[in-house]
């Protein structure tokens, strides 16, 4: 729900508005207020009091400072009163700053735009918007008192049958009460949402720090996977390889034909075949080409590995960004396995180059086409990779192909 349904709760059947919890809502945000108003003037006019008093120091100044941000603390408690009216929860517009720290947490807010419109909903709300709501609520809540006191302060000089009537009629005017304050809490209520909603200009600066923590994200995983390429490499496979030489060695030493020798021979088979598939998964991982040769050199590997043949026309003239680098890398694997896997082709072709500091590369297949990324090929995950580096991906792939996969990255700075 928004604000606009208080609004509406006016237009129900009167047996049903009543009978709702709008009017006692209204009353209490409207009450609640008043209240905040009126120490919002009292506060804000001690702390400028202060400041004028204490301003040849520094606990001036920081007086000056506290009541240009009181505006933050009454905009977090108006959103918090705001449910009674909104049931929508009203975002909080305010970033975390960068650093962390007083100075750097006050240099940061004072430059939020968001800070000055909580700011000037404070003013507006001290200086008119409190009154309104105290006038409301005390016309609503006096006009029946005066009906249902009526026999006590006109005794004496009205008789019971003028009296009585009038205390009768204080069920009826709160009854009317009730229409007015839901109607002025609901504007009311419309009025803060539209001053302390979040702007485009707040939404903006969300999505560019979601897009740098994305970057971040990106960078700090691809040096992970350098790591453990690293460790691999230099670990892992350093001692299968000196396992096999060993073996080697030790065969040279058994009598051939010997139950030794074969047992010796299945062992460095086997670990012919464990050094096989750590190569392919530290290839999977992180390619030493990709890190040591660039982008060009990784596709050729790459290439020169697929189960079919493939043809290449890579004009790239000089190294990327590491994180573009992986990304165009890791699609045309994913392509060429989606080749393998699900086209039946019989030749694919791969086409890198640039073009207005624009990465783009092309993977084409003479395969049977109808490729879906709702099933599961990969191209998601693909679409995904590319995403996170700023790129996009365009699939074309009819039934009876051919298959093209077109990716494009920007390269620039």
């Amino acid at each position: 729900m928004s604000a606009r349904n208080a609004l509406e709760a006016l237009t129900m059947r009167p047996t049903r508005f009543l009978r709702s919890s709008w009017p006692w809502r209204s009353l209490a945000y409207l009450a609640g207020g008043t209240l905040m108003g009126i120490t919002t003037i009292i506060g804000g006019l001690a702390l400028l009091g202060a400041g004028s008093v204490l301003s040849v120091v520094v606990v001036g100044l920081a007086c000056y400072i506290a009541a240009l941000l009181s505006g933050v603390a009454v905009g977090r408690l108006e959103r918090v009163r705001m449910r009674l009216i909104d049931f929508d929860s009203l975002p909080p517009p305010h970033r975390p700053p960068p650093r962390p720290g007083l100075r750097a947490w006050l240099r940061f807010r004072l430059r939020e735009q968001a800070t000055w419109r909580e700011l000037s909903y404070t003013m507006a709300s001290a200086m008119v918007l409190c009154w309104m709501d105290a006038a409301v609520v005390t016309v609503s809540l006096f006009v029946p008192s005066t009906f249902l006191f009526a026999p006590i302060y006109l005794a004496g000089e009205r008789s019971p049958l003028f009296t009585v009537p009038l205390t009768l009629l204080a069920p009826l005017a709160l009854i009317i009460a009730a229409y007015p304050v839901t109607a002025w809490a609901g504007a009311r209520a419309a009025m803060a949402r539209a001053i302390l909603a979040p702007r485009s200009d707040d939404v903006d600066a969300k999505l560019v720090e979601v897009t740098r923590s994305r970057a971040r994200l990106v960078d700090a995983v691809e040096v992970e996977r350098r790591r453990i390429e690293r460790d691999l490499h230099d670990g892992a496979q350093q001692r299968l390889v000196a396992l096999s030489m060993h073996l080697g060695l030790t065969r040279l030493e058994v009598p051939p034909g010997s139950a030794a020798a074969e047992s010796l021979a299945t062992a460095q088979g086997l670990v012919k075949d464990a050094l096989a598939e750590l190569r392919e998964l530290i290839r999977g991982v992180h390619p030493k080409v990709l890190t040591d040769r660039g982008l060009a050199a990784a596709i050729g590997n790459v290439a020169g590995h697929a189960p079919v043949p493939v043809d290449l026309q890579v004009e790239l003239d000089r190294r990327l960004p590491t994180h573009i680098e992986v990304a165009a890398y890791f699609v045309v694997v994913e392509s060429l396995a989606n080749v393998a896997k699900h086209s039946a082709a019989s030749r694919a072709s791969i086409t890198a180059s640039f073009r207005d500091e624009w990465l783009m590369l092309d993977i084409r297949d003479d395969g049977r086409g109808g490729a879906d990324p709702s099933r599961g090929s990969g191209l998601v995950g693909l679409a995904d990779r590319v995403a996170a580096v700023a790129g996009s991906v365009s699939l074309s792939s009819p039934p009876g192909g051919p298959t093209l996969v077109h990716v494009e990255i920007p390269c620039a700075s």
